[in-house]
């Protein structure tokens, strides 16, 4: 295994990383931007408030996201055992 190999192995575990995680990322922003409007507009400033509907936001989104993410992470694996059986 060579040089170009391991970049093309860690560009492709970050391209994964990143295609599991933007869904939860992206709807706990979008959750988070939409309290914090709620909050500037009524000028409720609660703390609980912020932590709560995005704790419940981030377990749904990973509910539903959960088959998405193991597709991925198991397509991941196969490319690396393909790999790793190449090289043998």
């Amino acid at each position: 295994m060579d040089g170009v190999d391991v970049i093309d192995v860690a560009r492709d575990a970050i391209w994964v990383l990143l295609q599991v995680s933007a869904p939860v990322m992206v709807i706990a922003l979008l959750v988070g931007l939409l309290i914090s409007l709620f909050q500037a507009l009524t000028q409720i400033q609660e703390m609980t408030l912020t932590f709560v509907p995005k704790i419940i936001a981030i377990f749904l989104a990973l509910f539903l996201f959960l088959p998405f993410m193991g597709e991925t992470l198991a397509g991941l694996m196969q490319r690396l055992s393909e790999r790793i059986i190449g090289l043998v």
